[in-house]
């Protein structure tokens, strides 16, 4: 009987989660620029509670435990540990910014990046993480910051009312001259990371980051997904023309989450959970959903199941 309950518990889907959320910057590594904001820690417990109530073992890391180091670390630890059905959910809420690609094909095309305390983690990079998991984990990512939604540039955010919904908001937008500056004076350290993923990425230097363009044409897409093995949601908190804005208790992006979800009263599926988000959200900002690998039948299930 034992031995046949030990065996059940081996065959349950197991669950990890990372939740980051960044109120400040560093400003030694940003050019003097701490960022500040109010809500991203909150954003991150929130969802940490999200992952607890549905069996999830979460990791929480909050502004100066928010590091480059930190973040890699503990996606790569769970890489290690989750096989084929398993779970790994990851969120962040913080600033997004842009450094130059010198990988691309485009001369002036911008990698998107997360600002994380001590650096900027870019977009190639985490991609080129996730394509560490197993075959058959489900990954599911959440970003409620600017440059989020996708790898189609269309232009500098739209401008958005500072005083919206009657209190202060900020856009999670590290500003261009601070981007710039930063790049500029760490310029050896992102450009050889680029180099560096594409390198591991092979595939003649595919930008990992192109898997996330609906374009079903796409050759250099095809190839990435290929060869891209776990399923991945991403659910952003906006176009990558507009601006994710920061509020007084969570950002606007999760907090219409968390009203949509509803203590786990929402049972339909994640592609009607972002739908419906979205119908709740600003045509300002407008919640994005892409996905990478086989995730049709990902897509059908109920959001956060383990």
């Amino acid at each position: 009987m034992a031995s046949k309950k030990s065996a059940a518990a081996a065959a349950q889907p197991k669950a990890l989660s990372v939740h980051i959320g960044l109120n400040a910057v560093s400003a030694d590594h940003y050019g003097g620029w701490s960022g500040e904001l109010a809500a991203c820690e909150f954003d991150a417990n929130d969802m940490a509670a999200i992952a607890k109530a549905k069996g999830m073992k979460p990791t929480v890391l909050l502004t100066k435990k928010a590091t480059r180091a930190n973040a890699l670390a503990a996606i790569r630890s769970a890489a290690k540990t989750l096989k084929s059905g398993d779970l790994f959910f990851m969120s962040y809420s913080g600033h997004g910014g842009q450094v130059p690609d010198v990988t691309g094909e485009e001369e002036d095309k911008q990698d998107e990046t997360w600002c994380l305390y001590d650096g900027q983690l870019i977009d190639d990079e985490l991609y080129f993480e996730l394509s560490g998991f197993a075959t058959g984990v489900r990954v599911l990512v959440l970003s409620d910051s600017c440059h989020s939604g996708s790898v189609v540039r269309d232009g500098p955010p739209h401008p958005v009312p500072m005083a919206a919904a009657g209190h202060t908001q900020r856009p999670k937008l590290m500003p261009r001259p601070i981007a710039l500056r930063t790049y500029r004076d760490n310029q050896d350290f992102y450009d050889k990371l680029q180099r560096e993923v594409a390198k591991l990425a092979g595939n003649g230097g595919v930008d990992p980051d192109t898997a996330l363009a609906n374009v079903a044409a796409s050759s250099r897409l095809t190839s990435i997904v290929r060869n891209f093995k776990p399923a991945v949601i991403l659910i952003s908190g906006c176009q990558d023309n507009q601006t994710s804005m920061d509020g007084e208790h969570n950002g606007a992006f999760t907090e219409q989450l968390l009203a949509v979800w509803n203590h786990g009263a929402f049972k339909s599926s994640y592609a009607n959970f972002h739908a419906t988000i979205r119908a709740r959200m600003p045509a300002t900002q407008s919640p994005n959903l892409f996905t990478l690998g086989s995730a049709g039948s990902y897509l059908a299930q109920q959001p956060f199941s383990v």
